[in-house]
């Protein structure tokens, strides 16, 4: 089109600007944006909401915001996609007073508006805002919907306020706003981290009632739920009712066996997937396998399984899938085997995979690689008392009753860095 000096025309543009965005081409976008002004452009809605779309995926909000200003007429769809920009970087303080300035010059927003704020707001955890804007909502003659509640309801959940989450559930129930498949599968994980199977079984039959039981996401979060509160016969059946599996039903069946001891029967479902699914294999079906060869004590399997990850899937190891080797091999009495793989390790060990040799140590009582695990675990978390309890209680065992006991006040003292720097031979003289 250029060649032929056209020039790409408004109903071209932007699309060209989403594959920008969408690629985060920023050289690309800001060409794009040099053509737009040179062909003064920049009031069309469409063309502007290409550009500040763009420049939100580029991760450049200023001047996305820059974009929104420079509109002689302020458009809403443009302020809708620069809100929920903000809020998806986080931005919620510069969101609110976006739309309060836009308010005040005339601009109202919508549903959509208010919705992209109440999310952005509920994925920062920030729970005191949910009234101001609620009311800010209805003065503006907007009622929170079914995608409002859940919004706030998905947040409380995401940030572990579990109660709260329940409380609105019941208050959005209370003001006759039936919830959707989004709300049942948002409030399912919270019976599931509660192992609260009777209000489980209620979301359950909600969810049956609206006719949204065969959802997906639904059908994933009532396995989730189930294996969770130990029903794995009824976690199997809503499994084997997916039609369409996703990795995340794949996962979730996987991880419920393997959690609740049915080991065998993991690798299987596993097996499953591989000769099913096969395409849908992600590193959390992977860490999910080699959870279940932890627990269910299949040494040689889960090596196997750590190799093929790598080699036929061609999936870089993470720090869980470590944690899992660790535990394996642990488990196994093969310490050595475990401290050698942490050495090994293209990363920083975390929490996770010393705390893994740490129980493994206590198990087999080993000492000396014990002290090993404990000191880099102080050194991740100094004030956290547990790894400095856990060598205590080793020590007990081993019959160094005295050095326990000193451990155990230094402990409560958060003096772990100094006091682990001393050898077990040391304090035994």
């Amino acid at each position: 089109m250029q060649r032929h000096g056209t020039g790409p025309v408004e109903f071209v543009l932007p699309s060209i600007l989403k594959s920008c965005g969408r690629l985060r081409d920023l050289r690309a976008g800001e060409c794009m944006h040099a053509i737009v002004e040179k062909r003064s452009m920049e009031d069309d809605p469409f063309v502007s909401c290409g550009l500040v779309d763009m420049y939100l995926k580029c991760g450049l909000v200023g001047r996305a915001r820059q974009v929104f200003e420079g509109m002689p007429v302020k458009d809403l769809a443009v302020l809708n996609a620069l809100v929920s920009g903000y809020a998806r970087h986080g931005l919620m303080q510069e969101a609110l007073e976006l739309v309060e300035n836009v308010r005040s010059a005339g601009l109202n927003p919508d549903l959509v508006t208010w919705n992209s704020i109440i999310a952005g707001f509920s994925r920062k955890g920030d729970a005191s805002m949910f009234p101001k804007v609620f009311m800010t909502m209805m003065i503006d003659g907007f009622e929170p919907d079914v995608v409002s509640w859940t919004s706030v309801i998905s947040g409380f959940v995401q940030n572990f306020w579990i109660r709260d989450a329940f409380r609105t559930f019941a208050e959005m129930m209370a003001r006759g706003i039936l919830p959707n498949s989004a709300t049942i599968s948002s409030i399912l994980p919270a019976c599931a981290s509660l192992a609260d199977l009777r209000r489980g079984k209620e979301i359950h039959g909600h969810a049956i009632v609206i006719g949204v039981e065969t959802d997906v996401f639904v059908r994933s979060a009532l396995v989730d739920m189930y294996a969770k509160c130990g029903l794995i016969s009824h976690a199997k059946i809503s499994f084997d009712q997916i039609s369409e599996r996703s990795s995340v039903s794949w996962n979730t069946m996987i991880f419920g066996l393997a959690n609740n001891g049915y080991c065998n029967e993991a690798i299987e479902t596993f097996a499953q997937m591989e000769k099913e699914d096969r395409g849908r294999i992600d590193h959390l079906t992977f860490t999910a396998a080699l959870t279940a060869c932890s627990h269910g004590g299949m040494i040689e399997f889960g090596k196997s399984l750590f190799k093929n990850m790598q080699e036929v899937y061609g999936i870089k190891p993470r720090l869980e899938h470590y944690a899992c080797l660790v535990d394996l091999l642990g488990r196994g009495g093969n310490l050595m085997e475990a401290h050698n793989l942490i050495k090994a390790m293209p990363m920083e060990a975390d929490m996770f995979v010393w705390g893994a040799l740490l129980g493994a140590c206590r198990m087999h009582g080993s000492i000396e690689l014990a002290e090993v695990a404990a000191r880099h675990l102080s050194e991740l978390e100094p004030r956290s008392p547990g790894s400095g309890l856990l060598l205590s209680s080793l020590y007990a065992n081993a019959g160094g009753w005295e050095y326990a006991s000193q451990l155990k006040r230094m402990t409560r003292r958060r003096k772990m860095r100094e006091f682990l720097g001393r050898t077990w031979i040391e304090a035994m003289g």
